[in-house]
């Protein structure tokens, strides 16, 4: 793996998944600096989250010679720790990942990480995901097959207090519809209950990760499927997969 990664000590955090965070991190003082030398620049530090180790570590690639890269893990519940525990600058997150999607995570780094500038990368590229990525909170969405030639831009201009969308993406931002959408439909509780069924985990296991009893599993499961008019797990699976909370199967 790149030198980059190999940096990285694994530490455990909630629901003890694996976190990748770089020991060094934190910005040190110059020893022995002179009256007249020049402070050392200071490079933003930088989080990212996506489930495949090569996309990882060619995100490492890129952004490293301009970003001090604090983190890189496989989902969105070891982002939501890992961006709790080294508060990044910037936080680059897939849509699509296990255990908890860009989405939510999206929405929960805005309670454990306030100052952090948010850019999806990810394969999507139809409106609605652009608006629900934003609507989370995202300050920026990048398409991977432009993320060689667009996400240092990207970076850059979110990091100024911007936004960006990759060229050739529709999106306008539209007034906020009652109902619009899977924030609006269901909690944040129930989202989450949503996408561990879909991923085919028994509610022990769901239970075990959230924190709370099998039996709420089961009331929040039959909540949301009462909510959103399913009946069976195979109705939830496919919408979690038109949603983007799994990948197409």
């Amino acid at each position: 793996m790149l030198d980059h990664v190999e940096a990285f000590v694994t530490v455990r955090g909630r629901d003890d998944v694996g976190v990748g965070l770089n020991e060094d991190a934190a910005p040190q003082a110059a020893v022995g600096a002179g009256a007249n030398s020049q402070p050392a620049r200071v490079r933003p530090r930088a989080l990212l989250a996506d489930d495949h180790t090569l996309v990882r570590e060619g995100l490492v690639r890129l952004l490293a010679a301009e970003l001090e890269i604090v983190g890189a893990v496989a989902d969105g519940r070891a982002l939501v720790t890992a961006a709790e525990q080294c508060q990044p600058d910037v936080v680059l997150v897939d849509v699509t990942m296990p255990l908890l999607n860009g989405f939510d995570a999206a929405r929960q780094l805005q309670r454990a990480c306030p100052r952090g500038r948010i850019i999806f990368v990810t394969v999507h590229a139809e409106p609605d995901y652009v608006h629900e990525a934003f609507r989370a909170g995202a300050h920026g969405y990048v398409v991977k097959t432009a993320a060689s030639s667009q996400l240092l831009l990207a970076v850059r201009e979110v990091l100024a207090g911007g936004t960006f969308v990759s060229p050739g993406l529709v999106y306008e931002p539209r007034p906020r519809q009652p109902e619009e959408g899977l924030a609006d439909e269901l909690s944040s509780r129930q989202r989450e209950v949503l996408q561990l069924v879909a991923e085919g985990r028994p509610a022990r296991e769901i239970g075990d990760i959230l924190g709370i009893s099998r039996k709420t599993v089961e009331f929040h499961k039959a909540r949301l499927m009462r909510v959103l008019g399913l009946r069976t797990v195979a109705e939830l699976t496919r919408y979690a997969v038109e949603h983007g909370l799994l990948p197409g199967r």
